[in-house]
């Protein structure tokens, strides 16, 4: 699953013009998709955040951590340099990166286009447009976590499900549908279910609420513009998902908070919602499984136990946490990214397509788990010759510490020579210039000697021209 236009879906749904999140933590246009048939090994790697698959020689952003035990120790991992490593390079206990969102695009108010049907004479006037001020988005995690819509002929309305012991939910939104909205609503008790239903009685904002969050509880959903409100306005958006569906445990050996969902793409939501807080977690996927007789559905947890991240999201959710103890720091984050240890490695063999996307300026996108280089590594080659012979060349390249080798050292070779003798320098010949490169570098001397035949093709034909 990649990250594409507001919510994660297939890499083979992407297409030219989608956007992706970079590792910039910007949203980038797609300027190419292309896919080819793959027959042999490929690599799943997992972390807190979920896993990827992927060929060998794919990018992806992480610290490769040295077998020493001064490395043990968090501060002196958080002094190694990031940089883009083969996915076969990396290995159990090396640090992920993943960007934290960094868009931020502040919108005060949103109208309800609903128009009211020129039948409906029992639904009250609201208003045309709501402010997106803490109430609007706490009474939207509400929905999200315990809200519904009722949509049948002439009886259109919200509802909200509440457990009976949760008054202080009922009345928030209680007090809110009057503030925002003009409504009185309507609560129902039921002792035999221990529950308490509470109805908003609106046709037009039961419409608005479903286009807004999706309908039904496994395809409910943020709109785009809720992710990029600034963070300090999504902690009441967090403290009304929270109330609604999540926990937190405090008494517990370990204390730690959850939250559940059966919808992926709100939980993929809320993960960003949470890293933008700076608040460390685990993504796991549970599934369907039928426990005393009750059926239960696929759900995905977010699970936070870091003693730090605990604290930020005890203070939004305005509970009193007073950790009696220090933990090792095992996760961090710093400005721009979260930094989560790979916590397994597999290899698979594996026959079908595979997709690559080049991205416009970053060159990179997110997967649910891991920060990834469009198509591995990028090389162009710029050549000036002279009596047909290449008397300059430079070359751009982003890629591993390999790509840029590589690269350096065909400039040298082929600085000089005549276009057919340059034309001829094998992979090889930069290997063992370099003496020698692993296995899983050899693509890049092929990435090079490459890149210079394709520049010396150029010139051929423009000089024809």
């Amino acid at each position: 699953m990649i990250f594409l236009d507001n919510q994660f879906e297939e890499i083979k749904k992407s297409h030219k013009g989608a956007y992706v999140l970079s590792h910039d933590g910007r949203e980038r246009k797609i300027t190419k998709r292309s896919s080819r048939d793959y027959n042999g090994e490929i690599i799943i790697l997992k972390n807190n955040l979920g896993k990827v698959s992927l060929t060998p020689e794919h990018l992806i952003f992480a610290i490769k951590v040295p077998k020493h035990y001064n490395f043990l120790r968090t501060k002196n991992k958080q002094k190694l340099i990031p940089a883009w490593y083969h996915a076969e390079e990396l290995q159990k206990g090396d640090m992920a990166l993943y960007p934290i969102p960094q868009e931020i695009k502040e919108i005060s108010s949103v109208k309800i286009n609903i128009a009211k049907p020129k039948w409906d004479f029992k639904s009250k006037d609201i208003p045309c447009q709501i402010f997106l001020n803490d109430d609007f988005l706490r009474l939207s995690g509400y929905f999200l976590a315990e809200g519904s819509i009722q949509d049948k002929p002439c009886k259109t309305f919200i509802v909200f499900t509440l457990n009976i012991a949760e008054k202080e939910i009922v009345e928030d939104i209680k007090i809110m549908s009057e503030v925002l909205f003009g409504l009185e609503v309507k609560i129902r008790e039921k002792q035999a279910h221990k529950t308490v239903e509470v109805f908003l009685y609106s046709a037009r904002l039961a419409r608005f609420f479903r286009n807004l969050f999706g309908e039904g509880a496994a395809h409910k959903r943020l709109p785009a513009f809720f992710m990029h409100l600034d963070p300090k306005k999504q902690r009441s958006l967090i403290f009304g998902l929270w109330k609604g569906d999540g926990y937190v445990n405090l008494n517990r050996i370990g204390p730690r908070a959850g939250y559940a969902t059966i919808s992926y793409q709100l939980a993929q939501q809320i993960k960003l919602l949470l890293l933008r807080q700076k608040i460390a977690l685990s993504f796991y996927e549970e599934k369907a499984k039928s426990v005393k007789g009750v059926n239960h559905k696929k759900a995905y947890r977010i699970h936070i136990g870091q003693r730090d991240s605990l604290k930020k999201l005890c203070r939004i959710l305005e509970i009193k946490y007073f950790p009696k103890s220090y933990e090792a720091i095992k996760l961090w984050f710093d400005k721009n990214y979260f930094y989560t240890a790979i916590t397994g490695k597999k290899r698979l063999n594996y026959h079908g397509k595979v997709y690559n996307l080049e991205v416009g300026k970053a060159h990179s996108f997110i997967s649910d788990a891991f920060c990834l280089h469009n198509c591995g590594d990028i090389l162009k080659v710029y050549i000036k010759v002279k009596n047909n012979k290449i008397s300059e060349i430079k070359f751009e390249t982003l890629g591993c510490g390999a790509a840029i080798a590589t690269s350096s050292m065909i400039t040298e070779l082929a600085r000089g020579k005549t276009l057919e003798e340059a034309g001829k320098i094998s992979r090889e010949d930069i290997a063992n210039e370099l003496g020698g490169l692993p296995p899983v570098k050899m693509h890049c001397s092929n990435l090079a000697a490459d890149a210079l035949r394709k520049a010396i093709e150029d010139y051929k034909k423009r000089i024809k021209k």
